[in-house]
């Protein structure tokens, strides 16, 4: 099913996922549109470590947090790709970690992304939600299921959505990606397609590689997946695309 786009301001746009989940859970991935930083970072960056105004950067958290009707300011992580986890509300001071996860209502799960794949987790009793952040490194790693093993219950009672991220189509990658992957599961073979103009490169699925962790975890209630930030560049930002650019949120939250 597709995705939904949602405007409540004249330029304001997001992506909210089309899933079997309670009423309570919110989740939508953000687009470029609707903020106010000047190109390249054109217009709502939400990141703050790509060399973006930093007041331009706290205005567009801040118009963020009024027009999507947060019930908190986010906690914003230092993305890393690695598998590190953290739960809400968090009172330590390490923001390294790739994922979050709550089980309490108004806490609000976020991670950036500008062509990795973003994906947000709900138990299918709304109580527990997560995002996680999968670069392919991430994704190889093991982000997915280091953020699975913080939820309580089977993962087969978990809706899973896969925001906005690099399309196969637009992601090359080489022969060590490949093997890097195929160590861990020989399936994932499936994802990656040569490149016929050049040799000992392929053309990488994000999507069909969580998708394929996914299923190995018992999760099959997996929607998402039809966006290409690389090529849909109205609406995306993307650093394969742009280099010097952007960076789009996903997000999730309970209400009470």
């Amino acid at each position: 099913m597709n995705s939904a786009y949602t405007s409540k301001e004249n330029d304001i746009k997001w992506i909210t996922p089309t899933w079997s989940v309670p009423a309570s859970i919110h989740a939508f991935t953000t687009t470029r549109s609707g903020g106010v930083s000047q190109a390249p970072f054109d217009s709502l960056n939400l990141g703050d470590h790509v060399n973006d105004s930093p007041i331009a950067v706290q205005k567009n958290r801040e118009l963020l947090v009024a027009k999507a009707n947060l019930p908190q300011f986010p906690v914003y992580l230092t993305q890393t790709h690695s598998t590190r986890v953290i739960r809400l509300p968090y009172a330590g001071d390490n923001l390294e970690a790739d994922a979050v996860y709550t089980n309490q209502a108004n806490q609000v799960c976020l991670v950036m992304t500008a062509d990795c794949l973003p994906a947000v987790f709900c138990s299918k009793d709304g109580q527990q939600i997560a995002a996680a952040h999968a670069g392919w490194r991430g994704l190889c790693d093991g982000i997915l299921e280091a953020t699975v093993a913080e939820f309580s219950g089977e993962p087969s009672e978990l809706c899973v959505w896969l925001g906005p991220a690099i399309s196969q189509k637009a992601f090359q990658v080489g022969q060590d990606v490949v093997d890097q992957f195929c160590a861990i599961d020989a399936q994932a073979i499936q994802a990656f397609v040569p490149d016929s103009n050049q040799q000992g490169k392929f053309w990488g699925d994000l999507y069909l590689l969580a998708r394929q962790r996914l299923h190995r975890l018992g999760i099959h209630d997996i929607s998402g997946g039809e966006h290409c930030t690389y090529t849909e560049e109205s609406l995306f930002f993307s650093y394969r695309r742009d280099n010097k650019t952007g960076r789009m949120a996903t997000l999730i939250w309970r209400s009470e």
